[in-house]
């Protein structure tokens, strides 16, 4: 027997598809509907985008402003908060959970990229590492957030900027793996005090 079959069960079983009838199923129509539907829908029409997003299992959040160019896949594993953005063409990749915030900004082009492969397992089996945005986190544009990364509250990652791991609170991360290199001004500071 080799040694994959002893770890792992029969080889043959392991090339079988990761996705259930069922979430090949829901692909296929969300593909369809995100290429008509949604993407032909006015630019302004926010509250449609959202409600379609949630007839595909999709949490979306009241006040959230998702572009219709945006690219989703499985957006039954997708949650945003209140008042998020997602710009054109940034692309939810949300095999494994995506979780946003309140008030979480995904400039143009950005990608969150929630799912891989076990590169040490010859199988290359799915792997989908959830991805989570806390509140008031912005990706600069052509940014990438890769699997199992979290963005504390407040964190920003810089225009083409490529996250790997975690990143902290109120401050700016930039480059390729992003690093940290200033802190960012506490805006939810400043609208409490311009409140008041």
């Amino acid at each position: 027997m080799s040694h994959a079959a002893q770890t792992h069960g029969d080889p043959a079983e392991r090339y079988l598809s990761p996705f259930t009838l069922r979430e090949k199923i829901g692909r296929l129509l969300w593909s369809i509907a995100q290429g008509t539907l949604f993407r032909w829908s006015f630019p302004t029409w926010y509250a449609y985008r959202a409600a379609l997003l949630r007839v595909f299992g999709a949490r979306v959040g009241p006040r959230s402003m998702i572009r219709r160019t945006v690219r989703f896949e499985c957006p039954w594993n997708f949650t945003c908060g209140d008042r998020c953005a997602i710009g054109g063409d940034a692309i939810i990749y949300a095999l494994g959970p995506i979780t946003l915030g309140n008030r979480v900004s995904i400039s143009q082009y950005s990608h969150l990229c929630a799912g891989t492969h076990d590169f040490q397992d010859p199988v290359l089996p799915l792997l989908r590492p959830p991805i989570t945005l806390h509140d008031d986190a912005w990706l600069g544009a052509d940014s990438f957030v890769g699997p199992g990364v979290t963005m504390a509250t407040g964190a920003l990652l810089g225009a083409r900027a490529s996250a790997f791991s975690d990143l902290a609170p109120w401050t700016v991360h930039v480059g390729n793996p992003a690093k940290p290199v200033k802190p960012r001004p506490r805006i939810d500071l400043i609208s409490t005090s311009d409140s008041s």
